[in-house]
């Protein structure tokens, strides 16, 4: 049997193991893990693997929604697309094709009774202490209930010292484990500073994005995005840019200079764990427009309905 992790954990911090397992799952979680379910509580890693040394790994989020048709996984096709294009790109064999990993994921969520939930897939490592693509890989597939990232309220940013990653030297448009060292790093940075949340800039100095989230701003009925090669191109994003088309507001993607945040009208995050997130203030400096009328509002809104697959053609701009 191979070191097991999890126990390997709860020994050198010192936690209760109830304490820990309570944050996610308790003893009758059920996940998927290398082509069968099993509880979560028994399941374990290999202390050798690459991925808890190097961070040598491949992840996606997904949000599953009760809607007027039943328990259903927001754009499931999309991210279990990108989880494998991701592995590709990383050499990582992954034995599963896009449809057994989406109903793998409603299995999950079914046996673990869970409706409005936020569901990991994992793909990472065996035992390899070279700095070579690893030959055995794994999937774990978890999911659990949890609210918005960012909670409900407006959000204070700050400019990060931390910069996004170079995509010259990082695979910066697929979700790699180990790169998100630097976005926990800026978060923490932020909340340090009395902030919400961290704005990172690009290795140019234009605005890329939050640790995890893509964001827009708004400036005379026309909404602004960081173009790509220095973000990750999210989901989210993406529906975005999709709802804005059939309400006809205007989207522009292009570099952005912090200073012209100081201009606009009003800002926000999007992301599968954020949602729609409006922005109160980026280094305490707030917007021109309240939320409540803010193009971002309106978009919320939308978005909402479509994850609950109602019909927002009712939403007037």
């Amino acid at each position: 049997m191979p070191p097991r992790f999890f126990g390997a954990v709860l020994f050198f911090l010192g936690l209760d193991k109830l304490t820990l397992v309570n944050m996610y799952y308790t003893k009758d979680t059920i996940l998927f893990f290398n082509g069968k379910f099993q509880k979560a509580m028994e399941a374990g890693i290999d202390l050798y693997s690459q991925s808890l040394h190097y961070g040598f790994g491949v992840f996606e989020g997904l949000r599953s929604y009760q809607t007027q048709h039943g328990v259903k996984i927001f754009k499931a096709q999309e991210h279990f697309d990108r989880l494998k294009e991701g592995c590709k790109i990383m050499g990582m064999a992954l034995p599963y094709n896009t449809e057994e990993l989406i109903q793998s994921a409603y299995q999950v969520l079914q046996k673990n009774h869970l409706t409005d939930a936020y569901i990991r897939p994992l793909a990472f490592a065996g035992p390899n202490m070279e700095l070579t693509i690893p030959k055995e890989v794994h999937l774990v597939i978890f999911a659990w209930k949890w609210g918005k990232y960012h909670g409900e309220n407006l959000l204070k940013l700050g400019i990060s010292s931390f910069q996004r990653p170079n995509s010259g030297g990082l695979h910066t448009d697929a979700k790699i484990s180990g790169q998100y060292v630097n976005s926990i790093l800026a978060t923490s940075e932020a909340r340090s500073r009395g902030y919400d949340e961290a704005l990172m800039l690009d290795m140019n100095g234009d605005i890329a994005s939050a640790p995890g989230a893509n964001i827009f701003m708004e400036k005379e009925g026309v909404l602004f995005t960081p173009q790509k090669g220095y973000i990750l191109p999210g989901i989210t994003r993406k529906t975005v840019i999709s709802i804005c088309k059939e309400l006809d507001i205007p989207v522009v993607e292009k570099s952005i200079k912090p200073e012209e945040l100081e201009s606009a009208d009003s800002a926000f995050l999007c992301g599968t764990a954020t949602d729609i997130a409006g922005i109160e203030s980026i280094n305490a400096k707030g917007f021109k427009k309240n939320w409540n009328q803010s193009l971002g509002s309106t978009i919320q809104e939308a978005y909402r309905c479509q994850v609950l697959e109602k019909s927002f053609s009712y939403v007037i701009i």
